[in-house]
């Protein structure tokens, strides 16, 4: 099935930095991955993979080696208040999780399909991109009541390349409203700087990753809501500012999100939190064709 981006949506990525499409995934695409990560959920031990990690704390050191190894891993991220100060688990395993991540598109067989099709390639490839590589790939649950919100940012201050090229994948497994914690974006703005860098430390003290340059100010007004049906693809550019709110609904926002970016004339900063290893490049659709 093509879906390469129209001439309407590329002009309207240009203006506002994101675009939907609708329709983008087949049902029994949905169900696939939903079904592999209530799978990969059940044979998780919590304790074996007690962490957490959001934009708004960088400081937890004495977790930071299981978030910074995790570009060729199956990592699991838990909500705040998930354990006691035991470390025992205070909801069900299911309700506790935040997001899985971050090489889901490459060690899990419906998620791989899902990334590496010929739907995807088409559409990365109408906005542009001639080398294009995964460098992450995150489940994100936003379970009713506990998903928190995510502040304000732009996907490059965690995925800088030179010049800029993050390009975010997004796919809502359930409908998405503004009641449930729907995208929020601030059209235009990736026509502006990159605010911040989150970088790894150099120094040997101090925390493991550091966060240089300005706060994200925008007027609430500025915000854009993006309520999208299940099985939709939101287009993201690496630089438009975007959030999302608490959901505070009774109903599920499971996402599955992946990001891309240009290998072709690109250099990908040795400073991003996230790198590969010498066992494990990031996959590029070039070599998988």
């Amino acid at each position: 099935m093509n879906k390469m981006a129209s001439t309407k949506e590329i002009k309207e990525f240009k203006e506002n930095g994101y675009f939907i499409l609708h329709n983008f995934l087949t049902e029994d695409e949905v169900e696939s991955m939903k079904e592999e990560c209530k799978n990969l959920v059940e044979k998780m031990n919590p304790v074996e993979h007690y962490s957490s990690f959001h934009i708004e704390d960088h400081e937890h050191s004495e977790r930071d080696e299981y978030f910074l190894t995790s570009s060729d891993k199956v990592r699991f991220f838990f909500e705040d208040g998930a354990f006691n100060n035991r470390g025992e688990l205070v909801m069900p395993k299911h309700r506790s999780l935040n997001k899985i991540g971050h090489a889901l598109h490459w060690l899990c067989p419906a998620f791989k399909k899902v990334t590496f099709s010929q739907k995807v390639k088409d559409l990365i490839s109408s906005l542009g991109y001639e080398d294009p590589a995964v460098v992450q790939s995150l489940y994100i649950f936003k379970h009713p009541e506990v998903g928190g919100m995510v502040k304000a940012h732009q996907d490059s201050t965690f995925l800088h390349t030179d010049p800029p090229s993050v390009l975010g994948l997004w796919f809502p497994l359930e409908e998405v409203t503004l009641d449930n914690g729907c995208l929020k974006f601030v059209p235009g703005s990736h026509k502006g700087p990159l605010y911040e860098r989150l970088k790894r430390n150099p120094k040997n003290e101090g925390p493991s990753l550091i966060m240089e340059g300005q706060k994200i100010e925008f007027e609430e007004s500025q915000y854009v809501p993006c309520p999208v049906p299940k099985g939709s693809c939101v287009v993201i550019h690496g630089l438009v500012v975007h959030k999302s709110e608490k959901n505070l609904s009774s109903k599920p926002r499971p996402v599955y999100t992946f990001h891309v970016v240009e290998q072709k004339n690109t250099v990908y900063s040795p400073e991003n939190w996230l790198q590969p290893t010498p066992e494990y490049s990031f996959p590029s659709f070039n070599s998988l064709a």
